[in-house]
């Protein structure tokens, strides 16, 4: 299957940069954030000044509202902020992070019609050595699958080597929650897992210059399957109740290689 394919949206070069605003109000937002982070604050903190950086910017929270047939309710904040064993979509709250938690900060924005999607796993206070392990291991594996994209390349070649990076590291990949093409829409084809098998080769492509795509792995310390939290059926955690990190970049397949929207150019 050779061709690029049917529903991916390619991206002018002009869309590219109203992309690239997107993104670098979301690297604004967690990197503020970022220097809010230490024990006894709560997320719930966390998340309104996420809400007011972004409404001081004119744009939107990508997130707030949103709703999908498994939750009770749509999501009702602007950040996801998903502690130790949540993997995604937790909801901030009152509860202070504790010395040696980690925590996941995904921000989306649409700002002028165009999409900005990041993510960050960060340590509170001093961290175990497994802590500090998986998320300098998921910081990687982000690295690695951007620093394989090029035309040409299909996405399987990437998925196998953000998969075996992390294996080597007695780590697991998570299934049940993959990367997607973004645009104008926060979720648009294709869907880009972090691990390959052979029953996936269908849904495999070759990166073309003008895909736009969030490349998101989500790594956990134990097992890879994942469940909801509550009955919500917002917050994901790890079945086993292991560790979680999640590290997320927007980037346009450009002629030369990949281009990240999301890193504050």
């Amino acid at each position: 299957m050779k061709a690029t394919p049917v529903r991916v949206i390619l991206k002018s070069p002009r869309e590219i940069e109203l992309m690239r605003a997107a993104g670098r109000l979301v690297h604004e937002v967690l990197e503020e954030l970022a220097g809010m982070i230490r024990p006894g604050i709560a997320t719930a903190q966390l998340e309104a000044r996420a809400a007011e950086r972004i409404r001081r910017a004119g744009a939107t929270a990508l997130f707030y509202g949103v709703r999908h047939p498994q939750a009770r309710f749509p999501f009702p904040a602007s950040i996801c902020c998903s502690v130790n064993e949540a993997v995604v979509h937790g909801i901030p709250d009152g509860r202070p992070l504790q010395e040696g938690d980690i925590v996941s900060i995904d921000c989306g924005v649409r700002l002028r019609g165009y999409c900005g999607d990041a993510a960050r796993s960060f340590g509170v206070g001093r961290i175990s050595p497994q802590a500090e392990a998986l998320l300098r291991v998921t910081r990687e594996a982000l690295e690695r699958a951007i620093s394989e994209v090029r035309p040409g390349v299909r996405w399987s070649q990437i998925a196998r080597k953000v998969q075996e990076l992390v294996e080597s590291h007695r780590f697991s990949v998570v299934r049940d929650f993959v990367g997607h093409g973004i645009g104008r829409e926060m979720h648009e084809e294709p869907k880009l897992p972090n691990y390959w098998s052979r029953d996936q080769r269908e849904a495999d492509f070759e990166l073309v210059p003008g895909m736009t795509l969030a490349i998101e792995p989500m790594v956990t310390a134990g097992r890879a399957e994942v469940e909801f939290a509550d009955a919500s059926g917002w917050t994901v955690v790890t079945k086993d109740r292991s560790l979680a990190a999640h590290f997320e970049h927007v980037v346009a397949v450009t002629e030369d290689g990949a281009d990240v929207l999301t890193d504050g150019r």
